[in-house]
C-alpha cells in the first residue's frame, strides 16, 4: 500500500456507495485503484498524464474521476463518511462555521468549451456544472472560490465553488442549504446545525432573517458602518445584533478546515477547466479528511 492510499478499513467503508464494476464494454479496472489514483493526484496536483504506473492506464483514472464528479458519486460517498461519523457520534453540531477561501487558477484551467457538458452515455447535464465554470477575474488574475461550512472537528460539511470576485454573503444561504448528513437508521437527513459562526462579511438582513426562520443560533459581527448607520436612525434602526465572544472565538475551526482542505495540492491550486470536475476534486479531498481517525 502507497503513502496516501486507502487502508483496508476505509475501502470497506466506501466500497458499498461505488457503481457496481463490469457491464456492457468490458470489465472495469479495480475501483480501489483507481480510487487511489484519484487520491493521490488531489494530493500532489501531477498532471493526470504523470500518474504512477501502479494506478493504471491514466487515462482511466480521469474518466472515473469526471464521471463520477458529474453522476453525483462524490457527493455519495462524502455522505457516507458522514453519516457513519454522525453515528459515531464523532460530529459536532453544536457550531458550524462558514467561510471562503480563494484559489489561484493554473493557465491550463482556461479555455474550457462552451458547449454545455453531458453525463457520459446520458442526456443529463453534470451535477454542480456552471456556465462561468466557476472562474472569474480578479486583481491576481483567474481565480476560483470556495465556500464551506466546516463542524467543529476540522471537517468540511458542505461546499460551494464560485468565481473568485464573487461576495461571501449572498453564498451563505447555499452552502448551508447543502448540509445533509443521512441519518444511518430512519429519518431525513439532518441538516440543521444548533449555531452557525461567520465574520462580518456574512453580515446581512437576509442571512440573520434566514438563520431566525430557521431556528438557528448565530454569531456573527456587525461593521463598523452598519453599527454607525443604525445608531443614527435612532429608534428607527432596530435592534443591536447580538454577539457572543465565546462563540466566536471558535472560529479559527472553520478556518483551520481550509487550511487542511488546501493541504491537498489540487485544491489549493485549480487545474480543472470544468466546474464541476474542480468540485468533484475538492470533495475528494474533503473525503480524505473525513476518513481520518
Amino acid at each position: 500500500m502507497g503513502r496516501g492510499d486507502l487502508t483496508n478499513r476505509e475501502w470497506l467503508l466506501l466500497e458499498p456507495h461505488l457503481p457496481s464494476p463490469g457491464g456492457r464494454g468490458g470489465r472495469w479496472n479495480d475501483h480501489r485503484t483507481v480510487l487511489n489514483g484519484i487520491l493521490f493526484r488531489v494530493r500532489t496536483g501531477i498532471p493526470w498524464r504523470d500518474l504512477p504506473e501502479r494506478y493504471g492506464s491514466w487515462k482511466t483514472v480521469y474518466e472515473r474521476h469526471r464521471r463520477w464528479s458529474a453522476d453525483g458519486t462524490g457527493n455519495r460517498l462524502l455522505q457516507a463518511v458522514q453519516a457513519d461519523a454522525d453515528l459515531a457520534g464523532r460530529i459536532d453540531w453544536g457550531i458550524v462555521g462558514v467561510d471562503s477561501t480563494s484559489c489561484r487558477a493554473h493557465q491550463h484551467a482556461a479555455g474550457a468549451r462552451k458547449a454545455r457538458p453531458r453525463v457520459p452515455k446520458k442526456r443529463t447535464t453534470p451535477r454542480h456544472h456552471r456556465p462561468d465554470e466557476g472562474l472569474g477575474r480578479s486583481r491576481g488574475g483567474l481565480t476560483s472560490n470556495i465556500h464551506l461550512a466546516g463542524e467543529g472537528g476540522c471537517r468540511p460539511m458542505a461546499l460551494l465553488i464560485t468565481p473568485g470576485q464573487w461576495g461571501d454573503a449572498p453564498q451563505m444561504i447555499e452552502v448551508l442549504d447543502r448540509i445533509k448528513v443521512p441519518r444511518s437508521l430512519a429519518g431525513r437527513p439532518r441538516t440543521r446545525p444548533e449555531h452557525v459562526s461567520g465574520d462580518k462579511a456574512y453580515s446581512s438582513h437576509r442571512n440573520r432573517r434566514h438563520l431566525r426562520r430557521r431556528h438557528i443560533r448565530h454569531t456573527i459581527p456587525e461593521p463598523k458602518d452598519k453599527r454607525a448607520n443604525r445608531r443614527r436612525r435612532g429608534s428607527t434602526g432596530g435592534r443591536p445584533a447580538g454577539f457572543d465572544r465565546e462563540c466566536y472565538r471558535r472560529r479559527n475551526e472553520v478556518e483551520r478546515t481550509i487550511n487542511r482542505l488546501k493541504n491537498s495540492r489540487a485544491v489549493a491550486n485549480r487545474y480543472d477547466k470544468r466546474a464541476y470536475v474542480s468540485h468533484g476534486t475538492v470533495t475528494v479531498a474533503a473525503i480524505r479528511l473525513w476518513l481520518r481517525p
